[in-house]
Formats: structure tokens, C-alpha cells, sequence
């Protein structure tokens, strides 16, 4: 035991006697006693420590000690004596004559047993258990709920009397009168009665088999489920598990194994799917290279459906450009497994370089469970599929001698010792004080570092013999023909350099040759630092090499070329950009350019324009694997809907796509809910409000959903993190977790020089390169281990699931939302015959129809009842002394739900281009008992609710005449958030009667939209769409980073809060309602603090001399926002903010920005050109302020 204990299998506690009544251990599986207990008190209360179901409790006795032995018959007998005693015991001594009540003996039938559990109710017990079952069932501080009796005396012959007893419950009860028998005493008569209660209520479910009120199923068994305290609850964000990255199936293949052992018999033909991958630019850009690019096809061992050819994807790969890609089916190919060998060896160099794993094709993993291959196309239209692949240029990679040396594959800088995660540094800073630091203490030095800088002598790479010697060059210098230039492995035609791939021998990083330049040489003078007005400090390139490297250039009339560096694959998927204009002249691009001399690069065996195009692929194939994930889960569901809309569900909003299932899963969950609720009510009429509440929630809740997923499998195909292309695991190329390969660097090669103040090889930055734009970090799930695992929260599995339904609503309607509820496993359905049954309603005596003014009612509600007593139902209280009639408390229950959904669908499906959190603010405003209350007093609803509370009517009162003044104002609604709390039954009554409609019109959901349409005028908008003082403060003092806390205290029945920023109270209010006065306060405090900004803002212009300067207060470092806020609630597109000047010296930089908003009234407004500030964020908040004024200053503003 001890052993698991500290495996971690088993907790294991020790304890002295005081367990047996001082500890409370809730979660204890096994109970063992290792000491007899002294008493059996003692016995009977240490037994009592194993109260978790399912759990044992052990009691350990000395072998052969009979006294022992006799203790332990001696308790148990004693228990079971005080359990019966406990059952049947009496008591009688506060009645007068108690001993004559006590000797009449018990009639037959006194008991009643449930044989599944024997659990006994009594005639003793039966009265408290009717009175504990009243105070259980759903009621407000307005009803007090408790069963009334009604004696009736009965002369026999001969003159003694006996007595019959009527209970009547309260009308939320599956029942309401019962007669009972009649018996020799009133004291046996109401027992009699209550225990016939307990055993119809037992029938009738209200009661569990244990005989305690039944508050929803399955509560036992949700607490026994309830984890370690601690530890994160299943269905929260924070219940996190590993999972196995899904792949379709229609991607395995072991084709792919073919020639790994290499033989390989050419007589055999492999048959594969050729599908080219199309790339269409829409834009423009002035960078060639972006257009440049190697067009690529996907062999396949299956042939795709149909939806996966017809998608067309985004790929972000520029700020004024995007390229829509797409699969088209080229045919099938039959090839030789020679053929096949060499396109893996092909696709293997290729991808390695694209994704930076240094892999080897001839040592490799292949997985037959991810089977594809990328192959190079030519040009030329051609319709031969087979000829269509460039089968020259696979041999011309294939061949060459190039891949022997270590510089040449993945990862030379870390060959070479010139990674900065090899030497410690920082992903952006490149770790100067940590290599001096390192070498003071006598640590070696690494041989070099590339453009990030070196402190080695370039002897050390020379020596390697991956570069010729000196004498070498200068032999090859010697012998160059005209127009060609003499490389680090031998000459090649300047013509011919372009275009291709250089690595620096010094640095092991990759350039594009952009071109030569011939008017420089090693000898033409070093740029110096950009604001730098000191020394110069290299008088040439040569001088440069010199120092820096230890490098002596032999090749002095050589022209320099220009090269840029080579990005590591991006993810393309996600918008990196900011919107502007397709206009690329007004935009400033930074490309960043390195001279470098020949001598010291060698030319890569990989074209530019096949590695740019290669770097698409990852992407491409990551929206084709997921789309292929949704097909496959299409045909599991059996449902004809689009797999695109799958896709959607499936893809959570922390992947930063262009898409995500959060507005599916805002319909999806109210829709879920409504189906739910339907059929709870309709199937169980028995049970109250607050049993169908407990069970939609076991049915609807985020643990049951996540559980519903994990049974379907549907974690296989979420796609819940943003991709990251170095933990993309491509056929034949596997990433690498380790130190070396973290995703931070998956950036640019020049990320690190465009953050320096100065390029170590002298670089130049013009104005117009987009693929170089600096990116944040990929947000991964796992730091390390292997891309086959991923971390989700089980609330990410729920969310699915909603996601889910609300796709299949909307594509399919109500029978495809059905059908996959069913699929998933909830339960839906109900028999028909129990909605007419439920259309019915109760009898109402006629003196309450008559009481009852119909025409005003109806009149007010537009509709006409069927059944009246419906209407009835709605608008009765549980407080209205009973009559009959049952209470509106199951009507509210189903017409909730209706209007959440109703209410939700409209918003879902008018306002289709809304942010999700926006639409979910909307329906927060709009489904709320606040609104809904006011609701009922603008239709005068609330004169006709039946109740018995003279304080209810009060409140009501109360209410009503607060808020005439908010009702009278046209158009306005506070949606929740006026100052005045609303009593609840206000918000009830307009839910009942939504159920109420719902049930007459047979369960029409068309005909309560249509009733309830009118009276829910005015619908929140986004312009009408109010924030929550709560929220606006809070949001306010982080963007000012202010310390922000509430204080409350009471005092009687008034709650006090108080608001302090920044440890100074700004605002107070009181208010009996603690939550109605922390509103009231954070108001208060927002209208202080606004005053105060106005002051400042006019003091600081009165002082400046110039009415813009406003734009320098504290208000500037959230006008961004404010200025986000205008545009949502407009519904105008974002504004478009632009980069007009950067400069200054390094330790001093300007950033000048414009903005503007196209405006649905005015169209484009002007550009607001901001002040130059050190910062992006504070030249953006300069330019907003600037909108923001040009705002206030139109007529309708």
C-alpha cells in the first residue's frame, strides 16, 4: 500500500480516533480500522467514514480473540436494533393522552419498503417526509410552500366517531389533494394520508428508491464523479488531456514503404492520384520573388472527394497579395518503383530544407498512415499527367554532389555552431554579453556566427575543409572566364546567380541572390549605422571581414552580391497583415538586403523559385488533411451538409483562421437547450420546474457534451491550435522537439537584424519586400515531445459538440440537428400523443375563468388562446392560494428555452457578419430576466399575474413606477443594465407565457416568434448594444494600468460599495441589492473619471495653445479601442491604420502613422496622420485620437 502511495496510485492517510467523528473524508474509497473500537458508538461512527459510494471499510480483529469476536456481533446487532427503533420510533409526548395514542394499535399497512434499497417510510415518519418534500420543491421568498390538511369526522353505530384526513400539496406538486382513510384518531388519520402521499409520490417519481425528494436524476451519481479538490473539473477550460492528432484515413497507404530496404523491381508499376496544387495571386506586389515561385503537384495513393477539389483556401503570403490555392485532379500516373524511390528522395531534400529537419532520404521513418508526396511540374501545359512532373529537374537535385557537404543541408548554423539557441541567446537579441561572459571564464568559443555576429577566426571553418584555402581561390581567381564569378565551389555565370540560393560558408545562413552589383567591391566603403555620427569603424568590407572574422579576402575586384534572406516556412493561414488598400505604394515594406562576397558562399543545389513555392505546401496540406478530417466525419454522421461547414465547427478560435465555430456554437448551445427542454418537459409532466432544470443540466452541460465527444471520437478531428509548420509533420520529414528546434524561431533569418540597430554585414533596407513582415510567436500546446500528441481542454470537446449542432441547424434545419443530436446520443425524441396531453393543460374552475380578464390579456399579447387554462397556467403564482390551477413554474421552464432560441436565431441570422463576442453580448442583452421584466410592463402583463404575496405586489409597485420615466422615452431599452432591479416573477410570467403559446399552437416554435416578435421591441442592436459598468471600468483601468478595487459593507438591508483606482476612492453607491450597487458604483466612478479626463484634456489645450492636443492626455492609450468599439457597433469594417515614416537613430526612433474607416454613410474618411512617437502602439493611439475628434465634429456624432 505504501508502495502505490508513493507511486501516486493511492492516497493514503493515517489517522487516530479522531476520524471516527472530527474528520471529514469525503473522497475515501477504502476504510480500514486497524484498532477495535472501544464503543459501538465508536464502531458506528468510524464505519461512517467510507461514505463514498462504491467504498469498503475493513475492520481489523486479533486472530482466535473471542471477546473481540463478541464486540463485533454484540455492535452490529445493536445497529441493526437502533435502525429499526429509528423507523418506527414515536414521538408522542407533546400531545395530551399521549400513552392511550401510543396503546392503539398500528393498522395494516403502516409501512411502506421499497425492496431495491429497503428504504421504509412509516406512519411516525411520514408526516415530516411530506413537510421536508413541500419545503424541496421550487419556490421564492413570495410563496411558502407547505401541505394543508383538511379533517373530516365520521359517526359510526353506536356512537364513536373516526376520522378521514384530506391533504392538499402545493400546486407545483405532481398532484394536489389526496383523501385518505378513515382511522380511529386524527393523529392516524393524517399519518395514514401522508404515508399514501409518500407511497403515490414514490410511484409518480417525485421520490428517489432511497425515499428523499427527488431533485433530478443522476445526482448520486454526480457527486460520486466529483474529482480531488484541486483539481480542474472535466468540461472547464482547465481540464486538460493528451490526445492523438487525427489523420483521414484516406491518406494511408504502404505504397509509401516501397524501397525502403532498396531493391526495388522496376517491373512492378505503382498506381497514384495526381492532383496539381493551383495558385491564383490576387493583389498586387512589387516583390518578384512572390510571384517567382515553382508550381507543385500531391501524389496520392486515394483519390479525394469531391468537396476537398472544390474548397479554395487563403493563404496569406503578403500584406497587398493572397493566394487563393486549390487541388485539381491532373489523373492517375502508374510509375516504376525506381521512379517512386527517387520522388521520396526528392520530396525528402526538398522538405527538409523547407522545414529546416535535417533528415537524410536513404535513413528516413515513413509512415503508411500519412502517405503522400510533393513532385515538382513544369510550366508547360501538358496532358500527359506523367509528363507533366519535371522529371529532369528531380534527377539535376538528385545528383548533384552538393548534399555531401554539412552546409548545404538543414541546420548548417547549428553544424556550425552559429545558432543562437546553441549559444544562449535570446530568439531576438542576439547574446553578445552572454558569449563575453562564457569566454571571461575561460568556456571555448564557438569556430564562428553568421550575420548575428562571431568572435572566432574563420581559420577554424577553412580547416573543417568544407571551403577552399586561400591559395585555392586565388588559383580559381586566376582562371576565371569572363562573366563568371569565382564561389566558394567553383565558378558560375553571373547571369545564372539570380534568382538561385547562396550559403554564407562564414554563417551557415541562406540568402537569395536578389543581384550583383558591379559598382562594389571588398574594397568600396562599409555603410555605416543608421543615425550613427561617430568614428567610422570599418573602412571597407575587406576591413569588416578582417576584424569581425579573421576572414582575408583573396577576390578584391569581385563584384559583392545582394542577397535577402531566406524566410523559415510560415504558417500562411492565419491574416498576418493588417488591412489596408490593395494599394502597394502607399505601403511601407521593409526588405532588408546583405552584401556578401563570392569567395565566401556556396551556391545551393535547391532553385529559390522551388523552395518559395515549396514553403506554400505545408499550409496548403494542412487546410486539405483537416478538410479531409471533416469529410470523413461527414460520412460517419451520414448527413448530406457541407464539409466546409464541418470544418467550421471543428476549428477552434485559438487557431487564428479565417474562421472558427464560436458563432455556430452560440446557436448550436440555445438550440440544444430548447431541444432538451422540449422533451424533458413533454416526457416527465410529473416533475417540477426545479427536477427538469437539474436534468437538462446533466443533459446539456459541458461534462456530459465532453463525454459525448470523447464516446464519438471527435477529438481526433479538432483542430484547436494555430498551426506551426515546424511541428507539421510531413511524410518522410518528422520535426525535431528539442532545445534546438523550439517554434519561437519560426521566423524570419532577418527578424534578428531588422530589430538591430545595425546589420553585421552591412545591410540596406528598402521599401518594398511584404514576406519579410515580423510575425508574433506560434502559439504551440506542447513545448516538446512529438507532433502526434496534442493538449485539448475537455471545454473545447464540449464547445464541438454545440458547434456541431448549430452547423447542422443551419445547413440542414431542424431533421439535420436532430439527426446528429441523435447521432451524438442526447435524447430528442418524444411521443407526439405526450404533446397533446401537455396541450390540455389543468381544469380551472370556472370562478377563476371568470375572474380573469381574457380580452384584455389576449388583446395585449395579440393572440388567442385555444385552451385558456394555459393562459391560466402562465400567469398563476406559486403564492396564489391553490385552487386547482398549477403554477407557471413548468411553462417558464419550456418558454426560456423557446425564447432563447427564437431570440438567438434572429440575431445569428441578422447580423451574419458580427464577431462572435459581439453576437454573444447581444443575446447576453437581449435574453435576460431584466429585459424580459421590462418586457412585461411596457404590455401591462403584469396587471393580470395571479399571486397571494401583499409583498410581491409591493416590489411590483415599486418598479413599475421607477422605471415609467426609462419606458416613456422612445426607442430606449436598458437590455438588462437599468439602474432599477427588477422582481423576477415580472421576467417569469413572459417566459410562461411563451410555453404556454408554444403548447397551444402544438408545439409551433413560428407561431411564439411571431406573437413575441412585437413585444420584445426594441431589439438590441450593436448600436444600441449597452456595456455593462462593471466591464467598462475594468476594461478602462487595465488599458490605463490602474489599480482597480471594490469595498462593501451592510448596514441592515443596504449594501454600501465603494469603487477605488489606484487606492483613492472615486465612486459609491447604495443600494439593498449587493450586485445593483456595485453596477451603480462602477457608474459613478466611470462619470468622475470621464469629468476629470475632460478637464485635463481642455487645460492641456489651453496650455498648448492648439485644440489637438488633447491627443496627449492619458486618454490616448485606449482610443484604439474606443475607436474598435465605434467601428463594431456600426458595423463598419475595422480601421486601417498605415505605416507613413520610421526613422531616427537606434536608441531613438520615430514611428509616424495614419488611420482611416470606411464609413457605410460617408464612405472613406480622411487619413488621420498622427504625431511621431517612439512606439507603433503609441503612433497608432496618435492617429485614432485624431478620428476620434474628426468623429465628435460630424453633424449626426
Amino acid at each position: 500500500m505504501v508502495g502505490y502511495a508513493a507511486l501516486l496510485q493511492v492516497t493514503l492517510l493515517v489517522a487516530t480516533s479522531v476520524a471516527e467523528e472530527g474528520l471529514d473524508i469525503r473522497q475515501c474509497n477504502v476504510v480500514i480500522r486497524f484498532d477495535l473500537a472501544k464503543t459501538v458508538l465508536a464502531y458506528i461512527q468510524s464505519r461512517g467514514r467510507a461514505r463514498k459510494p462504491g467504498s469498503d471499510y475493513i475492520l481489523m480483529l486479533e486472530k482466535g480473540n473471542l471477546s473481540h469476536e463478541a464486540f463485533l456481533r454484540n455492535a452490529r446487532n445493536s445497529e441493526e436494533t437502533l435502525r429499526k427503533e429509528a423507523i418506527e420510533r414515536t414521538d408522542l409526548s407533546h400531545l395530551k393522552d399521549s400513552s392511550k395514542l401510543s396503546a392503539v394499535e398500528t393498522p395494516p399497512g403502516a409501512v411502506y419498503q421499497v425492496a431495491s434499497t429497503g428504504a421504509i417510510v412509516s406512519l411516525n415518519s411520514a408526516v415530516g417526509l411530506i413537510h421536508f418534500y413541500c419545503s424541496q420543491l421550487p419556490s421564492d421568498r413570495y410563496s411558502i410552500l407547505r401541505p394543508e390538511f383538511t379533517m373530516r369526522q365520521h359517526e359510526k353505530t353506536g356512537g364513536s366517531i373516526e376520522y378521514s384526513c384530506e391533504l392538499q400539496l402545493p400546486c407545483n406538486a405532481p398532484f394536489e389533494k389526496l383523501e385518505g382513510p378513515v382511522c380511529s384518531s386524527i393523529r392516524l388519520a393524517q399519518q395514514a394520508v401522508c404515508l399514501e402521499a409518500c407511497k403515490k409520490l414514490h410511484q409518480m417519481g417525485a421520490f428517489t428508491d432511497m425515499l428523499l425528494p427527488d431533485k433530478g436524476s443522476g445526482e448520486e451519481g454526480e457527486k460520486a464523479d466529483q474529482p480531488e479538490e484541486g483539481e480542474p473539473l472535466p468540461g472547464t477550460a482547465r481540464h486538460r488531456e493528451f490526445y492523438p492528432e487525427g489523420v483521414a484515413t484516406i491518406l494511408q497507404g504502404d505504397w509509401i514503404l516501397i524501397g525502403k530496404d532498396a531493391q526495388c523491381d522496376d517491373s512492378k508499376l505503382v498506381r497514384l492520384f495526381m492532383y496539381k496544387v493551383r495558385c491564383e495571386n490576387v493583389g498586387f506586389s512589387k516583390d518578384p520573388f512572390l510571384t517567382q515561385t515553382s508550381e507543385f503537384a500531391v501524389l496520392l495513393g486515394n483519390e479525394l472527394d469531391a468537396e476537398v477539389l472544390s474548397m479554395t483556401m487563403d493563404l496569406f503570403v503578403a500584406r497587398t497579395m493572397i493566394t487563393k490555392a486549390s487541388l485539381q485532379h491532373r489523373g492517375t500516373i502508374e510509375i516504376s518503383e525506381s521512379q517512386l524511390v527517387s520522388l521520396k528522395s526528392f520530396h525528402v531534400r526538398l522538405m527538409s530544407i523547407v522545414l529546416d529537419v535535417n533528415v537524410e532520404p536513404a535513413t528516413t521513418p515513413w509512415d503508411p498512415a500519412k502517405a503522400y508526396l510533393f513532385a515538382p511540374i513544369v510550366a508547360e501545359s501538358v496532358s500527359d499527367p506523367m509528363k507533366e512532373i519535371d522529371w529532369s529537374l528531380i534527377e539535376k537535385v538528385l545528383s548533384t554532389d552538393a548534399w555531401n557537404n554539412p552546409l548545404q543541408r538543414a541546420r548548417p548554423d547549428v553544424y556550425l555552431g552559429t545558432d543562437e539557441r546553441t549559444l544562449g541567446g535570446d530568439r531576438r537579441e542576439y547574446g553578445f554579453g552572454k558569449l563575453r561572459y562564457g569566454m571571461a571564464f575561460g568556456q571555448k568559443s564557438h569556430p564562428t556566427y553568421g550575420i548575428r555576429g562571431a568572435v572566432a577566426q574563420f581559420d577554424v571553418v577553412k580547416a573543417s575543409g568544407l571551403v577552399p584555402s586561400l591559395d585555392v581561390i586565388d588559383k580559381l581567381q586566376d582562371e576565371a572566364p569572363p562573366g563568371k564569378l569565382c564561389m566558394a565551389d567553383g565558378y558560375i555565370e553571373i547571369e545564372e546567380l539570380v534568382g538561385k540560393i547562396i550559403t554564407a560558408a562564414h554563417s551557415g545562413k541562406r540568402f537569395y541572390v536578389d543581384s550583383v552589383r558591379f559598382e562594389m567591391n571588398v574594397d568600396s566603403s562599409f555603410p555605416r549605422k543608421e543615425g550613427y555620427l561617430g568614428p567610422v569603424e570599418y573602412s571597407s568590407y575587406a576591413d569588416y571581414y578582417r576584424q569581425k572574422y579573421g576572414v582575408q579576402l583573396v577576390c578584391k575586384k569581385q563584384p559583392l552580391i545582394r542577397g535577402r534572406g531566406v524566410s523559415y516556412c510560415k504558417n500562411l493561414l492565419s491574416p498576418r497583415f493588417e488591412s489596408t488598400e490593395s494599394n502597394a505604394e502607399e505601403t511601407l515594406d521593409k526588405t532588408y538586403y546583405v552584401m556578401l562576397p563570392p569567395e565566401l558562399c556556396l551556391v545551393h543545389p535547391l532553385p529559390g523559385h522551388l523552395v518559395r513555392g515549396a514553403q506554400r505546401l505545408p499550409s496548403v496540406m494542412r487546410r486539405v488533411e483537416s478538410m479531409l478530417l471533416a469529410v470523413q466525419l461527414k460520412h460517419e454522421i451520414n448527413y448530406p451538409i457541407s464539409a466546409s461547414k464541418i470544418l467550421e465547427a471543428l476549428t477552434a478560435a485559438s487557431c487564428q483562421e479565417t474562421f472558427c465555430y464560436e458563432r455556430a456554437e452560440l446557436l448550436g448551445d440555445a438550440y440544444l437547450k430548447w431541444v432538451v427542454s422540449r422533451c424533458l418537459f413533454l416526457k416527465y409532466p410529473q416533475k417540477h420546474e426545479g427536477q427538469l432544470t437539474r436534468m437538462r443540466q446533466q443533459t446539456v452541460s459541458n461534462v456530459v457534451l465532453y463525454q459525448y465527444a470523447l464516446d464519438k471520437g471527435l477529438q481526433a478531428y479538432i483542430q484547436a491550435d494555430r498551426f506551426a509548420p515546424s511541428r507539421w509533420a510531413a511524410p518522410g520529414v518528422l520535426p525535431v522537439f528539442d532545445e534546438d528546434t523550439n517554434e519561437a524561431d519560426n521566423t524570419d533569418v532577418m527578424d534578428d537584424v531588422e530589430h538591430s540597430p545595425q546589420s553585421e554585414t552591412g545591410m540596406h533596407k528598402n521599401a518594398h519586400l511584404e514576406e519579410f513582415e515580423d510575425e508574433p510567436m506560434e502559439d504551440g500546446e506542447i513545448e516538446g515531445d512529438s507532433s502526434c500528441y496534442r493538449v485539448l481542454s475537455s471545454k473545447t470537446l464540449a464547445d464541438v459538440v454545440e458547434a456541431l449542432i448549430g452547423v447542422y441547424y443551419v445547413e440542414g434545419g431542424k431533421k439535420a440537428a436532430v439527426h446528429l443530436m441523435n447521432w451524438i446520443g442526447i435524447p430528442t425524441e418524444f411521443d407526439p400523443k405526450e404533446g397533446e396531453l401537455a396541450r390540455r393543460g389543468c381544469k380551472v374552475p370556472e370562478s377563476v375563468m371568470r375572474s380573469i380578464d381574457f380580452d384584455k390579456l389576449e388583446g395585449a399579447l395579440n393572440y388567442k388562446f385555444n385552451e385558456k387554462s394555459l393562459l391560466v397556467e402562465a400567469i398563476t403564482h406559486a403564492s396564489r392560494p391553490s385552487s386547482g390551477v398549477s403554477c407557471y413554474q413548468r411553462l417558464e421552464f419550456v418558454g426560456d428555452a423557446v425564447l432563447d432560441h427564437l431570440i438567438t436565431r434572429h440575431l445569428f441570422f441578422t447580423y451574419t457578419d458580427l464577431p462572435p463576442g459581439r453576437l454573444t453580448d447581444l443575446r447576453a442583452a437581449a435574453v435576460n430576466n431584466e429585459n424580459f421584466a421590462r418586457v412585461a410592463v411596457k404590455n401591462k402583463l403584469h396587471l393580470h399575474l395571479r399571486h397571494g404575496s401583499t409583498a410581491l405586489e409591493a416590489q411590483i409597485r415599486d418598479f413599475v413606477k421607477d422605471i415609467e420615466v426609462e419606458l416613456d422615452k422612445p426607442g430606449v431599452n436598458s437590455f438588462g443594465l437599468g439602474d432599477f432591479k427588477a422582481p423576477k416573477v415580472l421576467g417569469d410570467i413572459v417566459e410562461s407565457i411563451a410555453g404556454a403559446i408554444f403548447l397551444d399552437k402544438v408545439l409551433d416554435t413560428a407561431k411564439v416568434w411571431e406573437v413575441f416578435q412585437p413585444l420584445l421591441q426594441p431589439m438590441v442592436t450593436p448600436e444600441t448594444l449597452p456595456m455593462h459598468p462593471v466591464r467598462e471600468l475594468q476594461e478602462r483601468c487595465q488599458q490605463q494600468a490602474e489599480g482597480l478595487e471594490y469595498k462593501a459593507s451592510r448596514t441592515g438591508n443596504m449594501a454600501t460599495v465603494e469603487v477605488f483606482v489606484d487606492g483613492v476612492q472615486i465612486g459609491f453607491a447604495q443600494n439593498p441589492q449587493k450586485k445593483m450597487a456595485q453596477k451603480l458604483a462602477a457608474r459613478n466612478a466611470l462619470v468622475i473619471l470621464k469629468e476629470k479626463e475632460a478637464e485635463e484634456t481642455k487645460a492641456d489645450g489651453v496650455n498648448n495653445g492648439d485644440g489637438a492636443a488633447g491627443k496627449k492626455n492619458g486618454n490616448q492609450t485606449f482610443t484604439r479601442q474606443t475607436l474598435n468599439d465605434i467601428c463594431l457597433r456600426r458595423q463598419w469594417p475595422m480601421p486601417q491604420y498605415r505605416c507613413i515614416s520610421e526613422g531616427g537613430p537606434a536608441h531613438a526612433k520615430r514611428f509616424t502613422y495614419s488611420v482611416r474607416v470606411h464609413t457605410t454613410e460617408r464612405g472613406w474618411t480622411d487619413d488621420c496622420v498622427g504625431e511621431p512617437m517612439p512606439s507603433v502602439k503609441k503612433a497608432k493611439d496618435s492617429a485614432a485620437m485624431l478620428l476620434l475628434e474628426l468623429f465628435k465634429r460630424w453633424p449626426d456624432h
